[in-house]
């Protein structure tokens, strides 16, 4: 079935209506198969492999950790930011126009007032038990009010090739684990209600994340960072 079939508006209200929207409301996160198909699923993963070969994949950042912590003790993945319309990048802009729709949708229904998104991030954890420590994606009210993940592994075995996914739903009796599998679309709330972890990956593993954010959250996130940059200057200038 041709993407704009499969992805009619009153196919994506559907979804939106009767998976999202009560998914996140109950359990805080929901994930999707089949979300692009075969033929251009297979694109975005080529174009992704592509980039990786290219060496445009660099080793993650973290935000703070102790001295003496090796980042990849915390992270093992390797990334590149891309907005969808670099040369090259063409199946992944589709991937990311889709998710726009489906957020878009979701957060009105939600009366979440998301307004826009990070660059996606384009990530390959290259096996050999790399993987992220648990975490939250947005502990301290940065803006960020949806994660979205892809998925682009094909025939994975989480028994052999670990790599899942794991929800630490807050004030739940149970974990959540999501196989990073071919065509799959995972979405959550980015705050503390969420804390996951990327299990050890024994095999070649790539995503695609972005982020949404939330238009009030950010804008006071902006204040408190000029807030603070104008205080570091005011004092350095004493």
């Amino acid at each position: 079935m041709p993407l704009s079939e499969r992805w009619s508006d009153a196919a994506l209200e559907r979804v939106v209506q009767q998976r999202i929207v009560p998914a996140l409301s109950a359990q805080g996160f929901c994930w999707l198969d089949g979300v692009l198909g075969e033929a251009t699923g297979g694109a975005v993963l080529e174009q992704v492999r592509r980039m990786h070969a290219s060496g445009a994949l660099k080793g993650g950042q973290l935000m703070r950790s102790a001295p003496g912590v090796k980042r990849s003790a915390v992270r093992g993945d390797q990334i590149a930011w891309v907005c969808g319309e670099e040369r090259g990048c063409e199946a992944v802009n589709v991937l990311l126009q889709l998710i726009d729709r489906l957020v878009s949708s979701a957060a009105k229904r939600l009366d979440k007032g998301i307004s826009h998104r990070s660059k996606a991030m384009v990530a390959c954890y290259p096996g050999g038990g790399a993987g992220y420590v648990k975490h939250v994606d947005n502990p301290n009210s940065d803006g960020r009010c949806i994660t979205c993940i892809y998925y682009l592994n094909k025939n994975w075995n989480a028994n052999d090739d670990g790599g899942v996914l794991r929800i630490f739903p807050e004030g739940k009796p149970y974990v959540a684990d999501i196989e990073p599998l071919f065509d799959r679309l995972l979405l959550f709330w980015s705050d503390r209600r969420n804390p996951h972890e990327v299990q050890p990956s024994y095999a070649t593993r790539y995503a695609i994340t972005v982020w949404y954010f939330d238009s009030q959250e950010r804008a006071e996130a902006k204040r408190r960072c000029r807030e603070r940059t104008d205080s570091e200057n005011s004092n350095s200038s004493e």
